[in-house]
């Protein structure tokens, strides 16, 4: 892909994404998430492969299935009340398509099974940016709207997703699966949190896409896709391997990591609002995570070569990718921990 071409693919992301965060009117947030998704779409085909070309399509089916509903939801809340201002959401039709919309935007369970097909499909850069800058537009029409929302169709969205997020990842030998069901899970511990306390579901949101855009980054320096590829990264690069243990332990949510704090805060948060047996299930399915997490940690540093899994031993090649990012995430997704006295006086 010609360099003119991918600024203008990146450039029309990021329009779309400020667009949708900044706007109040309805036809404007669904014109950014379009643009959006129009600009995606060339980055997942660009390696002409036939997984590429089938993520790509089914990418588009979803996205345009979501669009559709969001608009039907936004023309009938403007037939009811009058206003096309997003934060007038007064019909109860409206708001429950727009909260099935936006979950399937987001690949949120039940609306999850095209994430972990796509994720699959894709390169790592590409599977980087659908995991984190696509959430942001969604989230932020989600955010303002959660007044309005049902908190019973959140809560039980977050339940199954955190679970959904478990499961699936347990039996998984591809990375970008795992990554895949890591983010349903992750998403489901935001939507739990979102009627509750929308900041810490913005807090939640930043520190997610800090631990997945450093684990990311750590795949594509390692060029690893599979488990087994994962057991000759500690003879290459032992320090990006304990770091990158850390990582994942931090986003299975183990304290004194940075992982450790969104999780806390909205089981706090939970039990203060009385749904304790709710923060239970929760905090459960989180075990079902950290499972897959530390499978991929003892991959990394307990089967060094000779080893018991049969793995092939890659070539080492020296990396031309910028390391800056990679070291600024990795060790903000590590030691944050420490910042949450500042959080709790700054969150009401």
């Amino acid at each position: 892909m010609s360099p003119l071409v991918l600024s203008i693919l990146m450039s029309s992301l990021a329009l779309g994404t400020v667009i949708t965060a900044s706007s109040h009117h309805w036809l404007l947030a669904w014109m950014g998430l379009e643009i959006n998704t129009l600009a995606i779409i060339p980055l997942m085909a660009k390696m002409h492969h036939p997984r590429a070309i089938e993520a790509a399509t089914k990418y588009f089916i979803t996205q345009a299935a979501a669009s559709a509903v969001i608009l039907f939801s936004s023309t009938t809340n403007a037939w009811t009340t009058g206003e096309w201002d997003i934060m007038n959401l007064t019909s109860h039709l409206s708001t429950t398509t727009l909260l099935m919309a936006i979950l399937m935007k987001l690949g949120v369970a039940p609306f999850h099974f095209w994430l972990p097909e796509v994720l699959q499909g894709i390169d790592l850069t590409t599977g980087l940016i659908l995991s984190t800058w696509q959430k942001l537009a969604p989230m932020a029409l989600l955010i303002q709207v959660s007044p309005n929302l049902n908190p019973q169709l959140l809560f039980i969205s977050g339940i199954i997703s955190t679970m959904i997020g478990g499961w699936g990842g347990l039996n998984q030998t591809q990375l970008r699966k795992i990554m895949a069901y890591s983010s349903i899970a992750h998403l489901g511990w935001m939507m739990a949190a979102l009627t509750i306390s929308p900041q810490l579901t913005t807090l939640n949101l930043i520190i997610y896409i800090i631990m997945t855009t450093a684990m990311f980054l750590t795949l594509k320096m390692f060029s690893s896709t599979k488990i087994s590829t994962l057991s000759s990264s500690w003879q290459k690069t032992p320090t990006l391997a304990a770091m990158s243990t850390l990582t994942l332990l931090s986003m299975g949510g183990l304290p004194p990591l940075t992982g450790f704090m969104p999780k806390w805060l909205i089981l706090q948060e939970m039990t203060k609002q009385s749904a304790t047996i709710l923060a239970t299930m929760m905090a459960l399915s989180a075990l079902l995570s950290l499972f897959f997490y530390i499978r991929l940690t003892y991959t990394m540093t307990l089967t060094t070569h000779p080893n018991t899994t049969p793995s092939t031993q890659v070539w080492r090649f020296s990396t031309t990718q910028p390391k800056l990012l990679l070291m600024a995430s990795a060790t903000a997704s590590v030691a944050l921990l420490p910042s949450t006295p500042l959080l709790f006086s700054i969150l009401p």
